[in-house]
């Protein structure tokens, strides 16, 4: 039987992109589907623009926090709202190719012992018009060691809800590197499969980029995420290199993870993946 999925949607001040974002849900080729919509008190119209182009299609299910909550606590609720067995977050702004949920679903009928599936990206400009493929995302060799850094796991990233909750959950706390936490806590409980096809469009545009505006800070979001994920693991050392008692900054914690970015590193793996 097929999987009904869930699209898991947290939306702060990014009504104005939604509509190519819904049309691109509507054109699914599989069409056993949800939305979950999130507004984290959206300080503009988006709210109400959403409200407009759903309102006639009961798929779609829109919440609204009642005080501006972030995103780490906006993704945990959608999560908790979702009623798929499958799910995956698509951003606001950005749009999934006519074929994503069906790719997606497939991998998981064809591979019932994955618990995450994820896919090439293409970049596009504010118009959502392509302009080159994602080209860091690749099929990673899943160890206690990987931390996704360097970037090798973006989006279309869609999950079990089950193995979810067998996690710990989304950080509510977070502002940033959301989706890496939900990586790295997912692929603590089984491996992941690649598509290695482009199933989500991206946007880039001044105003998503601005809505975390300190690269710091996002980098020392990152950063404690990665360090959670260590001690969740219980490793003690990385590299020869000891993992500190407590998280003290963001250098100390990419510098044990520096050797990963060296070829020869990248190569082992590579070689690990042909052999699997």
């Amino acid at each position: 039987m097929l999987k009904k999925f869930s699209i898991l949607i947290a939306n702060y001040n990014n009504g104005q992109f939604f509509r190519a974002c819904y049309e691109s849900i509507i054109t699914q080729t599989f069409t056993n589907w949800e939305v979950i919509i999130v507004d984290d008190c959206s300080t503009d119209d988006s709210a109400a623009l959403i409200k407009d182009i759903i309102q006639s299609d009961s798929r779609f299910k829109l919440y609204e926090n009642e005080t501006n909550k972030g995103c780490g606590f906006t993704k945990r609720k959608c999560v908790e709202y979702a009623g798929g067995e499958l799910c995956g977050f698509l951003d606001p702004d950005d749009a999934l190719s006519p074929i994503a949920l069906e790719k997606s679903v497939a991998a998981y009928e064809s591979l019932p012992g994955i618990v995450a599936t994820y896919s090439q990206m293409t970049m596009c400009d504010e118009n959502l018009v392509a302009v080159k493929m994602f080209s860091q995302i690749k099929r990673i060799y899943n160890t206690p060691y990987f931390f996704n850094c360097p970037i090798q796991i973006s989006h279309f990233f869609t999950f079990r809800k089950e193995t979810y909750f067998k996690t710990e959950g989304i950080n509510p706390e977070l502002k940033s590197a959301v989706d890496q936490d939900l990586y790295l806590k997912i692929l603590e409980h089984g491996n992941p499969e690649f598509i290695q096809e482009n199933l989500y469009l991206y946007r880039l545009h001044a105003k998503g980029i601005s809505q975390f505006k300190s690269k710091e800070g996002a980098r020392n979001h990152f950063a404690k995420v990665i360090y959670a994920a260590m001690k969740r693991r219980g490793l003690t050392m990385i590299n020869a290199m000891e993992i500190p008692e407590t998280y003290t900054d963001a250098d100390e914690i990419f510098g044990l993870l520096h050797y990963q970015t060296r070829p020869l590193y990248r190569l082992k793996n590579k070689v690990k993946l042909f052999l699997k």
